[in-house]
């Protein structure tokens, strides 16, 4: 009970130091968009494609699912690998189905 006791504590503490610490009046270097030494052209404020964002999520999803059948060859070993096996599979078969449905739709197309 004390323990939770002191991370409550600690918690609102920090917050409140973290809410009340920075500066609330912004300025202008603080506005300004880039922080490298020379004044910029446009707004950096320009909204990014959602083809972007969409490649972007694909490049992570495929990433994760390389992460998660990497340990399927060591999983072999477990008592149950046809488990193992199926559960890969199904994996496999939703993200494949997914990239599909995507191509089909035109959403990895860059040019219209």
């Amino acid at each position: 009970m004390l323990f939770i006791l002191i991370t409550m504590v600690l918690v609102v503490v920090l917050a409140t130091i973290s809410f009340w610490l920075p500066l609330i009046k912004p300025d202008t270097e603080k506005l300004s968009p880039y922080e490298c030494g020379f004044d910029p052209l446009g707004s950096a404020r320009l909204p990014y494609s959602m083809r972007f964002f969409l490649v972007a999520i694909l490049f992570l999803l495929f990433d994760l699912e390389i992460a998660l059948l990497l340990p399927s060859p060591w999983a072999m070993q477990l008592p149950s690998p046809v488990t193992t096996i199926i559960w890969a599979s199904v994996i496999l078969f939703l993200l494949t189905i997914g990239f599909i449905y995507e191509w089909l739709q035109g959403g990895l197309e860059w040019a219209e």
